[in-house]
């Protein structure tokens, strides 16, 4: 019995090479993290000025963006994450000039925190502007003030803080790909 099946083990051709793994040179991944990160970079500073420069007469003072508390924190994600692209911008630069992968664990870590960052900050925005304007729309005494403006700034930067948050999301799926192949 024990024969039978050892001929039939040596019998049975090997299974198949299993295919290799999708080859992407490592300079095209370094370019197109250069260039996701001018863009997520980008995408932060408009953000920033778009926000900054939120206000609005509401007789007799300005409503500014600093009296909401989800506008600060907003804007404190917004600077630690222009910060950190800033910051990646200039290594990424430094990689693509050199030929060299740069420091993985650092990418690889930054571009998660971060993202995870500027998707709070993204999730305060929209949570505080559609929930102030319910409440505006609805109190008889801004009927008289143009406050649609400033939700439309607050909309903006919020937009835009998403777009970055999808930005830094899939440079975070970029270096998921490139750590285990250089570590």
């Amino acid at each position: 019995m024990s024969e039978t099946i050892a001929t039939i083990e040596e019998a049975a051709p090997p299974p198949p090479p299993r295919p290799p793994p999708p080859s992407y040179s490592s300079a095209s991944l370094r370019i197109a993290s250069l260039i996701l990160k001018i863009f997520t970079f980008l995408l932060l500073l408009i953000s920033l000025i778009v926000l900054c420069t939120n206000t609005v007469d509401v007789y007799p003072q300005k409503l500014r963006f600093q009296d909401i508390y989800a506008y600060r924190y907003m804007l404190s994600t917004i600077v630690i994450g222009t910060a950190y692209s800033l910051l990646q911008l200039a290594l990424s630069i430094h990689n693509v000039v050199s030929g060299q992968d740069g420091i993985l664990l650092l990418d690889f870590f930054g571009d998660k925190l971060i993202s995870y960052l500027l998707a709070s900050g993204t999730g305060a925005g929209f949570a505080i502007t559609v929930d102030t304007k319910r409440l505006t729309d609805a109190d008889p005494l801004f009927d008289m003030i143009d406050i649609r403006e400033f939700y439309d700034k607050a909309y903006a930067s919020a937009s835009l803080l998403l777009l970055a948050f999808c930005s830094t999301a899939m440079l975070s799926i970029i270096s998921s790909y490139t750590l285990p192949k250089k570590v």
